[in-house]
């Protein structure tokens, strides 16, 4: 997903999704171990997107606190 996408949902949406990603990452990570993976990129774009998250999570909390 684009970090719009990101922005435009809830904090407790972006935390159900922050889960979801961390289990996916868990079991691709299994999957490049265990050599089943196909595409190891998709490790790479679900740490981004990881990122992204925490990262948009951040500026909202930063954002409530100079409120």
């Amino acid at each position: 997903m684009k970090a719009n996408d990101y922005r435009n949902m809830t904090s407790s949406d972006l935390e159900k999704e922050l889960v979801e990603l961390k289990s996916e990452l868990f079991k691709l990570r299994f999957q490049l171990a265990t050599n089943g993976l196909n595409n190891p990129m998709k490790i790479k774009s679900t740490k981004k997107d990881i990122a992204r998250i925490k990262t948009i999570l951040r500026e909202k909390e930063l954002k409530e606190e100079a409120e």
